[in-house]
């Protein structure tokens, strides 16, 4: 079969001057003990919908039965849109066999992998159907589908459901921090309880809570509860976010007055800054001691297998050695844009980009993170599976050649054979548009050059 994949390596970033500093026990970022839930605004839903408040994700739409909703807004790719428009669902039981050439460099006609098993867009996203007397409410609309299915949709988007949900609450089909290449299916994120002038972000950390401006919003260990003490010579690096006189506290959100005139938002009754002269979505801030990001809720942590490890360029997720955990990106260049990043995916696309199409070559390079057999997690975001490394799809437990892994999302997680030192990290954006479209990440806790969610 003619293959349209190739394997495009990125050269590893500059090292800084600093050398590399293993820090499995030494650095701190998920909070000890339960942490508190995302608060989200009630809005008018109609019967048989709810607001559930996922473990990375936080507020999403859910069905009756808590399992999420997405949404698949419209992309630009390189070469064409993909995705769908407001008020037209594009996601029909068409089974597309060749690829669209949206992706330069390659043009559309090639035969996809696996095209006699390939499941239309329909089967792996279930269209989320309205009754006969269903009626609207809110933004709660339903649209009339040309083969005849009424569907909901929320926001000028159709709503569908993942075959990958096992569960209430999980959220294998798509995450809203996904960036790059790949037109992805996004959750249907309910509204948070913040004030106008705030924002959240998700994060591979949490709900990063940010400015409309997109500045990280910080607070800081010296302050009490409700009260700010910073004053002189600290206003000059740091800045209050003030609340207009015309606005209220909001759930969680309340507001202090650390100067006659003076009105600053408090989150959880943390007095709440900026970081002075720092620029979009950067956590340099949290550098400072005493200083951290604010979070809305955090993610669950990871199994105790896993190490929190300095790289030059920020934090990433190490294994139990504290080699960098890289996840696998993975979307085809069909109109519907399914995934291939899942084992019951075609491996052909990994298996290119990891070892030239052989899987012995791609195990030896790119090894998956192994899980003891007990092994268990406390999270949805975290599980372990049995996978057969010969084929990368799912096999049966204690199968002859088949190994017991960690996954996320209930994606296999790997390490990289270059990594040698703790911090290292030679494979981050291996593949295809920097690892986005067909290939690997580091799993990047903070990233100093960018978001750092995979």
């Amino acid at each position: 079969m003619k293959s349209s994949l190739s394997l495009k390596r990125l050269l590893v970033l500059c090292l800084l001057a600093n050398p590399l500093l293993a820090v499995a026990s030494g650095v701190s970022v998920w909070p000890e003990g339960p942490g508190k839930k995302e608060q989200f605004e009630p809005v008018p839903m109609p019967p048989g919908f709810q607001i559930v408040v996922t473990e990375q994700e936080g507020p999403v739409f859910a069905d009756a039965a808590g399992f999420t909703l997405y949404q698949w807004p419209v992309k630009q790719l390189r070469n064409g849109p993909v995705g769908e428009r407001k008020g037209q669902p594009d996601c029909t039981r068409t089974v597309y066999t060749e690829n669209s050439g949206l992706m330069s460099p390659y043009p559309g006609g090639f035969i996809l992998p696996e095209v006699e098993t390939r499941p239309s867009c329909l089967d792996v996203w279930p269209a989320v159907v309205a009754d006969k007397d269903a009626k609207p409410v809110g933004k709660w609309t339903i649209a009339e589908r040309q083969d005849g299915i009424r569907q909901w949709v929320y926001d000028g988007y159709a709503l569908y459901r993942s075959v990958l949900d096992e569960k209430p609450g999980e959220v294998n089909g798509g995450h809203s921090g996904a960036s790059g290449e790949v037109g992805v299916r996004r959750p249907a994120e309910a509204p948070s309880m913040v004030p106008p002038q705030f924002k959240v972000e998700t994060t591979l950390l949490g709900r990063m809570l940010l400015t409309n401006e997109n500045l990280s919003v910080y607070a800081s260990s010296r302050d009490a509860a409700g009260q700010s003490k910073c004053t002189g010579a600290c206003l000059d690096e740091w800045k209050p976010v003030l609340a207009p006189a015309y606005v209220k506290p909001r759930g969680e959100f309340a507001i202090i007055e650390p100067s006659p005139g003076i009105r600053q938002w408090t989150f959880r009754d943390q007095p709440l800054y900026t970081h002075v002269g720092e620029t979009f979505f950067k956590m340099y801030g949290s550098d400072k001691p005493g200083w951290h990001n604010v979070y809305t809720q955090h993610t669950p942590k990871p199994p105790a297998d896993f190490t929190v490890q300095e790289s030059p360029t920020g934090l990433v997720l190490g294994d139990s050695r504290g080699k960098t955990v890289y996840v696998y990106n993975c979307a085809d260049d069909a109109l519907d844009q399914l995934a291939c990043d899942h084992p019951d995916s075609p491996q052909v696309y990994r298996f290119t980009v990891c070892g030239g199409g052989d899987p012995k070559a791609c195990l030896e390079r790119f090894p998956y993170v192994p899980a003891d057999r007990g092994a268990k997690s406390d999270s949805l975001v975290w599980t372990t599976m049995w996978i057969d490394p010969m084929t990368g799809k799912k096999a049966k437990a204690e199968q002859a050649g088949a190994l017991h892994v960690w996954a996320y999302r209930k994606r296999p997680v790997y390490t990289h054979y270059r990594d040698k030192a703790p911090g290292d990290m030679t494979a981050d954006q291996w593949g295809e548009f920097y690892g986005y479209r067909n290939g690997y990440k580091a799993f990047w806790l903070r990233s100093d050059f960018g978001r750092g969610a995979p």
